[in-house]
C-alpha cells in the first residue's frame, strides 16, 4: 500500500507537468478568457474533471501555468557578467534591447506572463501579486538593491520590498519593444517611487 502511494506521487506530478505544459500554449494562444479547459483536456488525453481535480479551477490552472512561465524567464541579473559589471542601467538597457529577440525565440512564457499581469480578473491578479512578492522569480529585489548599492537608484527610506514590487512595472515595460529615448532612466525611477508613495498612502489609509 505504501509503495503504491509512493509511485502515485510521481505519476500525479508528471500529469500536472503535462497539463501545465499544454495549458501554457493554450493560454498564450487564446488568452485567459479564450482558453477552454475542455480543449486542453482533449489534447492532453484526459477528462476535463481530471484537470479540476489537480488544479481546482481554471484560475488555479492558470496560476500554476503562470508560475511555470515566469520561472522559466531570465532574472534581471542573469544578464552577461560584463553587462552586470557596468551597472544597473546598462542591465536594464540590455533587456530592453533584447526584448524582441527573446519574445521571438520563446514567446509562449512571455505571453503568459503578460496575460497574468494584464488579462486576468482581480482575484487571480491578487494571487499572482502574492506569488511575485513571496517568490520574486525575476530577482527584482536583488536588482533594486544592486542599483542602490551602486548609488544608481535613489534610496529615500522606501521599503526595498515595496520598491521591488513596483520595479515589476519596469520588467513588463521591458517586454514591450521600445527605444531608449521613449522612457528615460529618471522616469523609470520616478515610476517606481510613485508606486511606493501610493503603497505607503494606501497602508496609512488602512491602518
Amino acid at each position: 500500500m505504501v509503495g503504491d502511494l509512493k509511485s502515485e506521487k510521481p505519476r500525479s506530478a508528471a500529469k500536472r507537468d503535462a497539463i501545465t505544459e499544454v495549458a501554457m500554449r493554450h493560454f498564450a494562444e487564446h488568452g485567459y478568457q479564450g482558453a477552454r479547459v475542455e480543449d486542453l483536456a482533449r489534447e492532453v488525453g484526459i477528462a476535463k474533471g481530471s484537470i479540476f481535480q489537480h488544479f481546482g479551477s481554471k484560475a488555479g490552472l492558470f496560476l500554476a501555468t503562470y508560475k511555470r512561465a515566469v520561472s522559466s524567464l531570465p532574472a534581471w541579473l542573469d544578464a552577461p557578467s560584463e553587462v552586470v559589471e557596468t551597472g544597473f542601467w546598462p542591465v536594464l538597457e540590455y533587456w530592453l534591447e533584447r526584448t524582441e529577440h527573446l519574445i521571438h525565440d520563446d514567446w509562449v512564457p512571455y505571453r503568459v506572463s503578460l496575460i497574468g499581469n494584464y488579462g486576468t480578473d482581480l482575484t487571480l491578479k491578487r494571487d499572482i501579486n502574492r506569488f511575485l512578492l513571496s517568490e520574486d522569480p525575476y530577482g527584482t529585489l536583488d536588482f533594486v538593491e544592486f542599483g542602490i548599492r551602486r548609488n544608481e537608484v535613489r534610496d529615500e527610506g522606501h521599503s526595498h520590498a515595496v520598491c521591488a514590487q513596483h520595479m515589476e512595472l519596469l520588467r513588463h515595460l521591458g517586454k514591450m519593444p521600445m527605444t531608449r529615448d521613449r522612457i528615460s532612466p529618471d522616469r523609470l525611477v520616478d515610476l517606481a517611487e510613485m508606486g511606493a508613495d501610493a503603497r505607503r498612502a494606501a497602508g496609512a489609509t488602512h491602518s
